[in-house]
């Protein structure tokens, strides 16, 4: 029996990452896979009072929460996939270079790229070190409409 594909989605609240989750759904959907969202948390800059800088981070951690599991919501409204979710805090390429050593399963790291300046932090990076990913690269180009996405996903 064939492994399950599992798409790995890096959400956040820029209209590329909805494009790409809409991709990965979609995919998921056509090749009976999963999908897994990432919220990450950015780490926090450093606050000398340790109770505010608790504060901060669990304020952090809840807004990507709620936007993780808003996004799960709709995917599974849309295209019942319900997806599993996880929320990392630190620095965006290495939580996610973390993530794909633990979870061996995953089949596709789905990126969306911003529709105009540079891509974004992670499509660069992931971008320039795509050979040495233990899965596929999927970039979504934000400039791509929902039916374009639909057509090739």
């Amino acid at each position: 029996m064939a492994q399950q594909r599992v798409y790995l989605v890096i959400m956040d609240e820029t209209p590329e990452a909805q494009n790409a989750l809409r991709f990965a759904a979609r995919r998921a959907a056509r090749t009976n896979g999963a999908v897994h969202i990432l919220a990450l948390i950015p780490p926090q800059e450093f606050v000398a009072f340790g109770s505010v800088q608790a504060t901060i981070e669990q304020e952090a951690r809840d807004r990507a929460e709620v936007l993780a599991t808003t996004a799960a919501g709709g995917l599974a409204a849309e295209s019942g996939l319900m997806p599993t979710i996880t929320v990392q805090q630190g620095d965006g390429p290495q939580v996610v270079r973390d993530f794909l050593k633990a979870h061996p399963e995953v089949s596709a790291l789905v990126l969306g790229a911003a529709a105009e300046g540079g891509p974004g932090q992670l499509v660069a990076h992931f971008a320039a070190h795509a050979g040495q990913l233990p899965c596929v690269l999927m970039i979504v180009p934000g400039a791509a409409d929902e039916s374009r996405i639909d057509a090739v996903s």
